[in-house]
C-alpha cells in the first residue's frame, strides 16, 4: 500500500534539489577538479569541465572515461552520480555523460552527447543535447524534457582562456514544459606554470547573478591544491588532486552557511592517449 507520508519527503527532496543543485539544476556541474575550484569551470581544461562547456572537448584528444559521487550535505537522498566518456574523432572530439539524482519517491536523470572542435587557430566550440528523465514519487506523471547547450572557449593571451556557455537558449513557448535557462561567461589565467585563476559570473532564469572565483596551484607535477568561493549560499570550496600514470583522483568539500558540507569524489581514467 502506498504510504502518504512519502509524498512531503517527496516533495522536501525536490524543492532542495532545485535551491541547492546550483543556479540551474538541470545544467549541473560534476567533477571533483571543478568542485574544489568553485565550479570555476568554463575556461579550465579538464576531463569534468568539457561537459561544463562542450568547447573544452577539443582542448581534450584523448579516450577518457570517469566517473564521480556527490554527497550532498552527507543526505543519501540527495546525492548525484555520474559517468561519462570522451571519445576522440579526428579534429572534433565527442562526450557522452550520464548522471542520476535523487531516490526511489523523486529521482532526476539526464544524458547528454557532446561534439567540441577546434574552429580557429584560437577558438573553439561545442554543443550537447541534452535529455532529462523526473521521476516524482508513483503517483505523479514522469516528465521528459529535451533540450540542448553551447559553448566557446576563446584563446584571448598565450596565458588567458576566456570561457561562454549557454544552456537551453530556446523560448519556453516552444515546449510543453518550463526549463531553465542560464548563460555563463569567465575568465582564467595561469599566473605561472603551476598556478591557475579564475572568475565566472552565471545568470540563470529567475535566479540573482551568481559570482564565483578559484584557484589550482600544482605543489608538484602529479599533486594540485584547489581553493574557490561562490557568492551563491556564501559557499567556501577546498579541494586535492592527485594524477598518477593513467588516473586521476581528486576530491573536494564545498561548504553551505546553514546545511554543512558538500564532498565530491572523482576517478577520470586515460584509456588511450592521442599522442
Amino acid at each position: 500500500m502506498y504510504s502518504l507520508h512519502k509524498i512531503p519527503v517527496s516533495l522536501i527532496v525536490f524543492s532542495l534539489s532545485l535551491a541547492l543543485a546550483g543556479n540551474n539544476p538541470h545544467n549541473f556541474t560534476a567533477g571533483a577538479s571543478g568542485a574544489g575550484r568553485g565550479s570555476v569551470c568554463i575556461m579550465k581544461p579538464g576531463f569534468w569541465s568539457s561537459f561544463t562547456n562542450p568547447a573544452l572537448l577539443a582542448s581534450f584528444p584523448d579516450f577518457s572515461t570517469g566517473i564521480n559521487y556527490e554527497n550532498r550535505f552527507n543526505i543519501s537522498e540527495l546525492g548525484s552520480r555520474s559517468a561519462a566518456l570522451i571519445i576522440p574523432a579526428g579534429k572534433p572530439s565527442l562526450g557522452i555523460i550520464y548522471s542520476h539524482f535523487g531516490f526511489s519517491h523523486f529521482s532526476r536523470q539526464s544524458c547528454g552527447i557532446a561534439c567540441g572542435s577546434l574552429l580557429w587557430e584560437k577558438i573553439s566550440a561545442g554543443v550537447q543535447i541534452d535529455y532529462f528523465f523526473e521521476k516524482v514519487s508513483e503517483k505523479y506523471d514522469n516528465v521528459h524534457s529535451v533540450t540542448f547547450e553551447g559553448g566557446l572557449l576563446i584563446a584571448a593571451a598565450e596565458n588567458i582562456n576566456i570561457g561562454i556557455h549557454v544552456f537551453n537558449p530556446l523560448p519556453n513557448s516552444l515546449r510543453r514544459r518550463v526549463l531553465p535557462s542560464s548563460i555563463r561567461t569567465g575568465a582564467g589565467i595561469m599566473l605561472s606554470e603551476n598556478l591557475f585563476a579564475g572568475a565566472e559570473a552565471e545568470l540563470c532564469t529567475g535566479n540573482k547573478l551568481a559570482l564565483r572565483a578559484g584557484f589550482e596551484y600544482g605543489l608538484t607535477n602529479d599533486l594540485f591544491v584547489r581553493g574557490g568561493f561562490s557568492s551563491r549560499y556564501s559557499s567556501f570550496s577546498f579541494g586535492l588532486g592527485c594524477n598518477f600514470d593513467r588516473l586521476d583522483l581528486d576530491i573536494s568539500f564545498a561548504g553551505h552557511e546553514r546545511l554543512g558540507i558538500t564532498t565530491t569524489f572523482s576517478l577520470v581514467f586515460l584509456v588511450k592517449s592521442s599522442g
